[in-house]
């Protein structure tokens, strides 16, 4: 899911750096202090998650982790986001420097949808069960969100690249499902040995005017 140097065309570059740099200031605006050390794992986790390749037919593809890191963190996914994302890039040359900003917001935006997702999944349907199905969709479709937005960017560089953002839907549709499950278990487990995690998200999303 990582974009390369040289691929895109400087206007999609330059759009991707604003929307990052907007979505960074939300986060950190929105950034509850008391919570750096979640962020600070979390933000590992996506790192790590990058390293865990799928095979998928002659090819693979790996987890991200971006669905979980939304629906745990909200906004403060972007700046968590983007330092795992620094770091890659610095340290793995996953990625790189130029196409930074575009990475950060194809990621950071899609967990931030699927926060929105979980928490109006929950907010219908309360209890176990709907926590469960909530964190398995936002966990899926932080994947898929994060892929149709990489496969926007390439398809606006060129139509050449069209081919290649359709093999990268398809690619990652298992992915979809890994993640999914990833994160319903994940949260269900944080639910039943740390459930302030969730109320403290819950209430920074109701301080918000998020939920009523």
């Amino acid at each position: 899911m990582h974009i390369a140097e040289g691929v895109l065309s400087p206007a999609v570059l330059g759009a991707g750096a604003v929307l990052a740099a907007a979505g960074t200031a939300i986060g950190l605006r929105r950034l509850d202090y008391d919570r750096l050390m979640t962020v600070g794992i979390l933000s590992a986790a996506f790192f790590v998650g990058s390293l865990i390749h799928v095979p998928v037919g002659f090819s693979s593809v790996h987890l991200i982790l971006n669905g979980l890191v939304g629906v745990l963190l909200g906004w403060a996914a972007f700046p968590a986001i983007l330092v795992a994302l620094l770091l890659q890039a610095l340290l793995f040359q996953f990625g790189g420097l130029t196409v930074l900003g575009v990475n950060t917001f194809t990621m950071g935006f899609s967990s931030v949808l699927a926060w929105y997702c979980y928490r109006g999944i929950v907010h219908i349907w309360p209890g176990p069960a709907g926590i469960r199905a909530a964190a398995f969709c936002g966990g899926a479709l932080g994947v898929a969100l994060a892929a149709v937005l990489t496969a926007l960017a390439l398809a606006f560089t060129s139509e050449g690249f069209w081919a290649a953002a359709q093999l990268l839907l398809l690619a990652h549709l298992p992915i979809m499902l890994a993640e999914g499950l990833i994160t319903m278990f994940t949260v269900s487990f944080i639910a039943r040995v740390r459930p302030e995690m969730l109320r403290s998200a819950r209430r920074t999303a109701a301080s918000e005017g998020i939920l009523s």
